[in-house]
């Protein structure tokens, strides 16, 4: 999956600068200028995303991998609290802590 980004992303690349130089060469001619400033905005933007798609996933949007590894962690941390099962635990432990003390 992450080649397919990387290939769609390099072929993004190129086509932004195709875009990028079609926009300059529009802007170069004065009566052409007002479809080339929009025409650079666009490749500006395709630019954005050819980079984004280059990256991994946690660069490229931190806060959604963050939200994802977060809902994971307090997954994993819920099921071990049932497994442990947090109020035989802290019985027993009392009880250790209660035998110590009428030593």
């Amino acid at each position: 999956m992450r080649i397919l980004r990387g290939m769609a992303g390099a072929l993004l690349w190129i086509v932004a600068a195709v875009v990028g130089l079609v926009a300059v060469v529009l802007c170069i001619t004065i009566i052409l200028l007002p479809v080339g400033l929009p025409l650079l905005g666009v490749s500006r933007r395709v630019f954005g995303m050819a980079v984004k798609l280059m990256l991994p996933r946690e660069v490229a949007h931190p806060v959604k991998q963050t939200g994802k590894h977060l809902r994971g962690q307090i997954d994993n941390a819920s099921s071990q609290i049932k497994k442990s099962k947090p109020g035989k635990t802290a019985a027993k432990a009392g009880r250790k802590v209660r035998k110590r003390m009428k030593k």
